[in-house]
């Protein structure tokens, strides 16, 4: 059975990328983001543009944590040597063997560098071969053609969209896309397919 104690300090890592948990000090490393490239959110129904809004964006995935909602990382760049982003695990339904698996976003210059793909390998590789989860879940808004080619590359499989089930930060409602990957499909493809594209 599923089990995710999100009160521990789980550290994921490999020789591209560090995970750690996201703490609230993390505002600092995250301004020049929010400050200089407030487009990141542009399809995102929460926003860290703006330093009030990173203060609130933070604040509310590390009182998520307490709450056992949510399990938000910051990204650590082992090229570059500079925080790259966050990402998180979200909606976690151990009784059911569920969660789902966003909120990811990095600043421009580590977009399209392959980060991503570790960073959804070492995730992916703790949801269901740690945690044994049975489902990992993704969404997007359907109109953010970027993050949608990025799921599918991994391996994730597209179950339909939500009509109008979201509002963005400007006031306008949004069509989710919803993709999954399911334990069988990591064990018997996924797992091997990511770990190629890591190497």
């Amino acid at each position: 059975m599923a089990s995710f104690n999100t009160s521990e300090d789980f550290v994921l890592e490999d020789s591209r990328v560090k995970l750690r948990p996201l703490i609230e000090t993390d505002i600092e490393p995250l301004l020049p983001f929010s400050l200089n490239e407030p487009e990141i959110w542009k399809h995102s129904l929460v926003t860290a543009a703006g330093e009030e809004k990173l203060h609130a964006y933070v604040h509310a995935a590390c009182e998520a944590r307490k709450g056992g909602k949510e399990y938000p990382f910051m990204v650590w760049d082992k090229r570059t040597q500079q925080y790259a982003g966050s990402t998180r695990f979200y909606d976690i339904q151990s009784a059911q063997g569920y969660l789902q698996l966003g909120y990811t976003w990095y600043g421009k210059q580590f977009q399209g560098t392959g980060l991503n793909k570790h960073c959804k390998f070492l995730l992916l590789s703790f949801a269901f071969d740690q945690l044994a989860f049975d489902r990992v879940e993704f969404r997007a808004d359907a109109n953010n053609e970027r993050s949608i080619r990025a799921m599918k590359s991994i391996g994730c499989t597209v179950e339909g969209i939500l009509r109008s089930n979201g509002i963005r930060p400007d006031g306008s409602r949004r069509d989710s896309i919803v993709l999954s990957i399911l334990r069988n499909e990591w064990d018997e493809r996924v797992r091997k397919h990511l770990l190629q594209q890591c190497h």
